[in-house]
C-alpha cells in the first residue's frame, strides 16, 4: 500500500463502518427513519446523516418517501438477503419446520447468530410486522447459539448488559452461565416467560461435525400447550427435525456421522 493509499485507509474504513451502522438502524423494524432520527440513533451530525442516507440511497440501498423524505431499506438490501437465504439454503428449511409446526401444534422457528443476537432465518414468526432479532440471554433460541457457540462467537461475557424484560429474564452474567451449563447437560434451552410473560419455548441445536451449533431451532408457544408432560415428545419431534436441517443445510464434510441404530 502506497503512504497516499495508507493515509486515507482510516478515512475510508471509517465511511463504510458508519455506512453500516446506518442499515444496522433498521434493525427493529419500525417506522421509516428521518435524517434527524438516524443522526440522533448514530451521535452524529444532522449533516454527515444525511450524506450517508444520500449515498446509500443512490446505491439502492435505502429508499426514501417522496411524500415525507423519510427513509427504509432499499431493494439491493432485499436482493442480497434473497441471495443470501437461497446461497445458505434456508429455503429448503421451510417445509421441515411448517411440518414440525403442525405436529406439535407450536410456532416452529429457525435462528443463527449474529453478535450479541439471534436472528430467526425461516419459520412461523418471520412476518412482515415482526423483528427477527432476538435477545441472546433472555431466548431459548439465544441460550442454544450461546451454549454451544463456534469458535470466535464469544460467551456471555462478551455480551453487552443484560437488560431484564420480565422479572423471569437472567441478568446476572454468572446465573447466565449457570444455565447454559445446564442446557449443555440437557442438551435443550428453556424459555419460560423471560422475554414476554405467556409464551414457553423449547429449542434445541442444530449442530455440525465439530459439535458448534450452526442454527438453534425452537418451538414456541402457550404454557398450555408447551407443558411439562409433553415437553419430551416436543424434545423428540424438534430434534427430528434438527437432524434432518443439519443434513439440508450443510455439506457432507460439515455434518455429524448419522446417528446410530
Amino acid at each position: 500500500m502506497t503512504e497516499t493509499a495508507a493515509a486515507r485507509a482510516p478515512g475510508g474504513a471509517q465511511a463504510v463502518r458508519r455506512a453500516l451502522d446506518v442499515l444496522h438502524c433498521f434493525h427493529d423494524n419500525g417506522p421509516d427513519l428521518s435524517a434527524s432520527d438516524l443522526a440522533r440513533r448514530l451521535g452524529l451530525p444532522v449533516s454527515t446523516a444525511h450524506r450517508l442516507a444520500r449515498t446509500l440511497l443512490a446505491a439502492g440501498f435505502l429508499e426514501q418517501d417522496p411524500r415525507t423524505s423519510r427513509y427504509r431499506l432499499g431493494p439491493a438490501v432485499t436482493e442480497l438477503g434473497r441471495l443470501s437465504y437461497h446461497q445458505r439454503g434456508l429455503h429448503l428449511a421451510a417445509p421441515e419446520l411448517a411440518d414440525l409446526a403442525e405436529r406439535t401444534g407450536a410456532t416452529a422457528d429457525l435462528a443463527l447468530r449474529s453478535g450479541p443476537h439471534a436472528v430467526i432465518v425461516a419459520g412461523g414468526s418471520v412476518t412482515p410486522k415482526v423483528g427477527l432479532r432476538r435477545p441472546l440471554h433472555s431466548t431459548a433460541l439465544g441460550k442454544v447459539l450461546l451454549a454451544w457457540a463456534r469458535p470466535g462467537e464469544g460467551g456471555p461475557g462478551t455480551l453487552p448488559p443484560l437488560p431484564a424484560f420480565t422479572d423471569r429474564t437472567i441478568v446476572d452474567p454468572a446465573a447466565l452461565e449457570r444455565e447454559l451449563e445446564r442446557v449443555r447437560a440437557d442438551a435443550y434451552a428453556l424459555n419460560d416467560g423471560e422475554s414476554a410473560l405467556g409464551v414457553r419455548t423449547l429449542a434445541v441445536p442444530v449442530l455440525d461435525g465439530a459439535g458448534y451449533a450452526r442454527f438453534a431451532l425452537a418451538v414456541r408457544a402457550t404454557p398450555e400447550v408447551i407443558t411439562p408432560e409433553r415437553t419430551g415428545r416436543l424434545l423428540t419431534e424438534a430434534r427430528s427435525c434438527a437432524r434432518a436441517l443439519e443434513v439440508l443445510l450443510l455439506s457432507p464434510a460439515e455434518r455429524r456421522p448419522p446417528a446410530g441404530p
